[in-house]
């Protein structure tokens, strides 16, 4: 302990490394699956049962990240006072410097760009610094899963196609929401016309999905305009055999992307438990620079937020009949 090797040793200092252990080892443990996972995204076709295989490794990385959330209230057995008892000894220690962590961020999707600390590797000495390069020239899974929902079948014919259907509902469902407003004679003007005009820049976000050279233009989605549409097709027919396993990915995504970010956000309460505003021992901004994170540094946001383009299921167009008969199970009886 490195309190103990300065002649004043610190009793919680060895709970502090514990944890941190603790938390590699799971680190190690989660990036197996990760890397698991990708691998089976990785060919030019994925078979139904190894999209079961991904879901449930999936759903193993989640149950991790909730024990790891859980794991902070062990540490926060310690006072603040108990911390600084050794923080002081730990400089310039820092979290910048667990390379599995960052090769994890990387491997799920994180671009540099993303970061609020961009220029963190410097933390990292060689040896790590080369396994986060090899994380970097890899497919991520956001890649990869984004190339497997561009190639999503089912969703038009030749005489027939979800998207033109899908619009014909939503400009229906705008402009009834704008006949509503403007029944409600108790609205006063400014707050009617202010409510319409959401209304209309909601329905022009909406067309983008329509229109390819729009959507490309767009600075605040990363999912291809391909991809999103597949996701939304998944999302709304997901009651089909054949879509099941499908939505269950998708959801475990961002299950797992939402505990990411709460491990994030959990890491800056308790940071500003110990330290209060003070600087981070490894000189970043401390748990404000965390707090940051939480929410700059989300991965799958696009396919989250596929759920603000959901429809009522009673609007949901009824599929032609050749493309629902290939979503459902086929038995031959003899």
């Amino acid at each position: 302990m490195q309190s103990e090797l300065n002649g004043s040793k610190a009793h919680d200092e060895m709970l502090f490394i514990i944890i941190h252990q603790a938390y590699e080892l799971w680190f190690k443990q989660i990036l197996v699956e990760i890397d698991s996972v990708c691998e089976i995204f990785t060919g030019d076709y994925v078979q139904e049962n190894q999209i079961a295989t991904a879901v449930q490794r999936i759903h193993r990385v989640n149950r991790i990240f909730e024990l790891l959330i859980q794991q902070f209230t062990i540490l926060e057995t310690m006072t603040s006072l108990d911390f600084m008892d050794f923080r002081d000894f730990l400089h310039p220690a820092s979290g910048f410097q667990s390379s599995q962590f960052r090769v994890l961020e990387t491997r799920l999707g994180l671009q540099n760009s993303q970061r609020v600390n961009p220029t963190f590797i410097k933390n990292l000495d060689s040896k790590d610094a080369e396994k986060l390069q090899r994380a970097i020239d890899a497919p991520s899974l956001f890649t990869l899963v984004e190339k497997w929902l561009e190639k999503m079948p089912f969703q038009e014919t030749e005489n027939w196609a979800f998207w033109k259907e899908y619009q014909n509902v939503l400009h229906v469902t705008f402009e009834k929401d704008r006949q509503d407003l403007k029944n409600n004679p108790h609205i006063p003007v400014e707050e009617l016309e202010l409510s319409l005009s959401r209304i209309n820049m909601m329905e022009q976000g909406f067309d983008s999905l329509f229109d390819k050279s729009k959507y490309d233009q767009l600075t605040d989605r990363r999912l291809s305009h391909r991809a999103t549409l597949a996701a939304i097709f998944i999302s709304l027919y997901r009651d089909y055999p054949l879509l099941q396993l499908p939505f269950r990915l998708l959801d475990a995504i961002i299950e797992m992307d939402e505990n990411f970010t709460l491990w994030r956000y959990r890491h800056s309460i308790m940071t500003s438990r110990m330290i209060g505003a003070r600087i981070g021992t490894g000189g970043s901004s401390g748990s404000d620079y965390l707090a940051k994170t939480s929410m700059q540094q989300r991965i799958f946001a696009d396919i989250k937020n596929i759920a603000g383009m959901l429809i009522p299921r009673r609007t949901i167009p009824n599929l032609p009949t050749e493309i629902s008969e290939k979503l459902k199970f086929a038995f031959e009886l003899r």
